[in-house]
């Protein structure tokens, strides 16, 4: 199968929680309806009240998009809950909201589950925020560090333990560092970070990896914990000598972000590097026409990509009970989808921007929303 060319992508939404009523309006030719694009302040508007729930990566993106849709349609109101992506996906499964936010795709079992709300068609897998995850550090003194994927599976696996370890030293020639303890955090909660992560360590770093992709961090394992990207970040902040991953856009910076072995280089992180990496995936095989998973490419040799990166999704249903429901969604995701939504992201949130090829594939999957039968 060849390699999808996305080029640079980005900036996303999410999910929800509560089941609110949807009271949509709409002028003669109600947004979302004609597959014409997104509301605008010059056409046709949308009311009514959108949950959603999911991912804590992309909320600087979602407040973006909030500001920008709302503005455009003064009627409408959306609400998003922070929960992580996997509470996001089980509150769109039970039908208390109208999408989810996900760093991860949906599941083939999770898919089978969505048919009892959305009908026999299913869920679709909407790729709209595209980033970089850092694998970021408090440690004082260093202010730049590179880490081999081998070595990164090491520290998070409890084998390397303090900053002196030979293995850091070797990939980082003339950096003073501290005799002082690791600590590495991870996520609380199901999170699809925790997938993204797990999914690249496995991927390169297979012998020291040996667990599977998860959105659940392996109990066994030592380190701290704490709920949320938020949590996570602030944990790193106030911890010398830890050690955690996160979206890009959460990273303080105060803190440091290690730049990645990738072939022979080391790449630094950038929303440039985690579309390259992007460019460089394919769709997920399996999926209805119209659901845009992918499968990433977590090896590239290519040293402009940074290959510790997620996509996130918009999970929304094929079909919704009426067309007022599907006014607004479709609205909604096409405001996400656009120029506009995908360029305020970018300045919120440091994702990259959904390329044209990959944007005009998700309004084509956004117009194909209907009405159930």
């Amino acid at each position: 199968m060849k390699a999808l060319r996305f080029g640079r992508l980005s900036a996303v939404a999410v999910v929800a929680a509560g089941a609110l009523a949807l009271s949509a309006c709409g002028s003669d030719n109600p947004a979302g309806s004609s597959g014409s694009g997104p509301a605008t302040s010059s056409g046709p508007k949308v009311t009514g009240t959108l949950t959603g729930a999911g991912s804590t990566a992309q909320s600087a993106a979602i407040d973006a998009w909030k500001q920008g849709f709302t503005a455009a349609n003064s009627g409408v109101t959306v609400q998003y809950n922070p929960v992580g992506s996997g509470a996001g996906r089980k509150t769109f499964i039970s039908g208390a909201g109208q999408f989810a936010g996900s760093d991860a795709a949906m599941s083939t079992d999770e898919l089978t589950q969505a048919k009892s709300v959305c009908g026999p068609d299913g869920a679709l897998d909407l790729p709209v925020y595209i980033s970089p995850i850092a694998v970021t550090f408090n440690l004082p003194g260093v202010t730049s560090l590179n880490l081999a994927p081998d070595t990164i599976a090491k520290i998070f696996r409890g084998q390397i333990t303090n900053w002196n370890d030979p293995a850091i030293a070797a990939d980082n020639s003339g950096v003073n560092l501290p005799s002082l303890k690791i600590t590495a955090v991870h996520r609380s909660d199901d999170s699809g970070t925790t997938q993204n992560f797990t999914d690249y360590l496995n991927k390169a770093a297979p012998s020291v990896w040996t667990d599977k992709s998860n959105q659940t961090w392996p109990s066994s394992l030592p380190g701290e914990n704490a709920k949320g990207t938020s949590g996570v970040v602030k944990t790193v902040t106030d911890t010398q000598g830890a050690i955690a991953y996160s979206d890009d856009s959460a990273v303080s910076g105060s803190l440091g972000k290690a730049k990645i072995k990738v072939g022979s280089s080391w790449v630094a992180i950038s929303a440039e590097g985690a579309a390259k990496a992007v460019e460089l995936s394919q769709p997920a095989s399996g999926r209805a026409a119209n659901d845009l998973a992918l499968n990433l490419d977590r090896t590239p040799t290519d040293s402009s990509a940074y290959p510790i990166v997620l996509v996130s999704y918009h999970v929304v249903c094929d079909a919704y009970k009426d067309q007022a429901t599907v006014d607004l969604v479709k609205a909604w995701e096409n405001y996400v989808v656009s120029d506009a939504g995908q360029q305020a992201a970018a300045a919120a949130a440091k994702s990259a921007p959904l390329s044209p090829a990959l944007a005009a594939k998700a309004k084509t999957a956004i117009d194909s929303i209907k009405v159930k039968s």
